[in-house]
């Protein structure tokens, strides 16, 4: 349970700073894109930067803030990546292929089916009070929507392969 709410946590940072880059929620769908070794570098090492960012970002998500995007661009080249649209897109496919992975069999799963056993596993949770319980459900809901079949099988090992390095950087 807490792997999802970790995964759920960065979710809900790329989301904001989607929003914050003028992306509306409903065009959600995530760029899949073939992931290389040097792209999961640079996310890994980026993760600590872009986190106090995000941090900053939510307090103020209605207005974007030029020097925070100009910011995000900056961390987003110093680690290595050609934009900030780019970091996205790898952070994005990371999360996917994340969402899908078993924290201790390390067995990957379909997004969907995955998200349809969280739900279940929410709902059984007896020890989850029924507001939040309600929240994480619509939440899930709403990740049900959007969720997409890996369309490149290749990123599932490669993701796998940094698991416990992109793992700690989210927690």
């Amino acid at each position: 349970m807490q792997h999802s709410l970790r995964l759920m946590f960065a979710a809900m940072a790329a989301v904001a700073l989607m929003h914050f880059n003028g992306v509306a929620a409903a065009q959600n769908a995530v760029k899949q894109i073939k992931l290389t070794d040097k792209q999961i570098e640079g996310f890994i090492s980026a993760q600590k930067d872009m986190s106090a960012v995000a941090e900053k970002m939510q307090s103020n998500a209605d207005k974007p803030d030029p020097k925070v995007q100009a910011e995000l661009e900056s961390i987003a080249k110093k680690h290595g990546f050609a934009s900030f649209e780019e970091y996205d897109d790898v952070a994005a496919n990371i999360s996917m292929v994340m969402a899908g992975i078993d924290p201790q069999s390390k067995v990957f799963t379909e997004p969907k089916v995955a998200i349809q056993k969280e739900i279940e596993e929410v709902k059984n949770d007896k020890s989850i009070p029924e507001k939040e319980k309600k929240q994480m459900l619509d939440e899930l809901g709403e990740a049900l929507k959007s969720a997409q079949p890996v369309a490149n099988p290749e990123n599932i090992e490669l993701v796998k392969k940094y698991y416990e390095k992109i793992d700690a950087v989210l927690q």
